[in-house]
């Protein structure tokens, strides 16, 4: 009979396939990785810039990475808001455009702005420009990336500012901090508001949909894949796997190997997509409050459905647009009302763990 020897060998044998994968899929990732930057790379050779003042950036600043077209009207909340919480230096790419935005950043001394005349949908939606800027100018700082109708909040956040929560995280080794991306609403049909421009924009639009949520792990990443909410609710009640990707990773200390995947659902290495598991996740977490729904929409989405640049296959999402121009009513019975960040804990809508004294809580 064989001995002890060889059945050890016989199992080395059985093992061996399982690791050969395992190494040949942790080497396309980092290959992908590779990839990303170097498209991010060249894609920034095509960025002109309008203000570059990034040589102001002082040491340990926290720092803000955005993409959009046409938020004149958003932008002097979406800068107020990152201004309280701390932000430095915003790190702006203008896709082309026409409403003025350009004009109300390039003279602003804690912005550099660059314009991007490319399709938004080319560039990954806008990831491989962003990417440029990080790759340069992102090393060593922690960074946030958030689109211009994200407001990203937090445990204690109107008290306890973005230095204290990454200080927080240094502690702890923590390479960066997930959220779940929030749709409010009104209680008027879309196309409306419930309080006039100039209103935060949790007046505007004062409720969300508190569940359900739903969280799973996709392989061979480790990304998380959050869905439900209003959206799928109301919108693909009947297909609830094309309903949105709602977890996010928008605050990350950088490192010039990271690279995001898939807007900022996903990166690579698939380490940090470990850092969130969702709503329920008691680990130190955000959530962003998104106000896609502002009376805009309507028009957004006829110029969406003209522009076909916001989704991998635009004809997939052709009848959500047609239905974003019916303007539904999305409120209901179970809507809850917007009252501050506590609440958003309260609901493990976010996580608070050793943030708010809860050490035993820490995972």
């Amino acid at each position: 009979m064989p001995g002890a020897g060889t059945r050890t060998a016989i199992t080395s044998v059985k093992m061996a396939p399982g690791r050969l994968r395992g190494a040949w899929s942790a080497y396309r990732l980092r290959w992908k990785r590779r990839q990303l930057i170097w498209r991010a790379i060249r894609a920034g050779r095509r960025l002109t810039p309008l203000a570059d003042r990034t040589a102001t950036i002082a040491r340990g600043e926290i720092l803000l990475f955005a993409t959009l077209r046409n938020e004149a009207a958003r932008i002097p909340e979406f800068l107020d808001h990152y201004r309280r919480l701390g932000v430095g230096h915003f790190l702006i790419v203008d896709n082309d455009s026409d409403d003025g935005t350009d004009r109300l950043l390039r003279d602003l001394p804690d912005i550099s702005l660059w314009r991007a005349t490319d399709s938004y949908r080319d560039a990954r939606f806008g990831m491989d420009w962003l990417g440029a800027l990080l790759f340069r100018h992102g090393h060593g700082h922690w960074c946030v990336t958030v689109d211009a109708d994200e407001m990203l909040v937090y445990p204690d956040c109107d008290r306890r500012d973005l230095s204290e929560l990454t200080a927080f995280l240094d502690a702890r080794g923590v390479a960066g901090m997930g959220a779940l991306m929030l749709d409010l609403y009104p209680r008027a049909a879309l196309g409306q508001a419930d309080a006039p421009p100039g209103a935060p924009l949790t007046h505007r639009l004062p409720y969300f949909d508190a569940g359900p949520y739903r969280c799973r792990v996709q392989q061979p990443r480790r990304n998380r894949w959050v869905q439900g909410g209003v959206r799928e609710r109301v919108f693909f009640a009947e297909r609830p796997r094309r309903a949105p990707t709602l977890n996010k990773l928008p605050l990350i200390r950088w490192r010039r190997g990271f690279a995001y995947v898939n807007s900022t659902h996903s990166m690579l290495p698939p380490r940090l997509n470990d850092l969130y598991d969702g709503p329920g996740d008691a680990r130190l977490s955000g959530v962003l409050l998104h106000g896609k729904f502002l009376p805009d929409i309507v028009a957004r989405s006829r110029e969406e459905l003209a522009r076909r640049q916001h989704f991998a296959d635009p004809d997939a999402y052709a009848s959500y647009h047609r239905a974003l121009i019916r303007a539904p009513v999305l409120w209901h019975r179970d809507s809850v009302r917007y009252q501050g960040p506590q609440q958003l804990v309260d609901l493990r809508l976010m996580g608070a763990a050793g943030w708010q004294g809860d050490p035993a809580a820490e995972g």
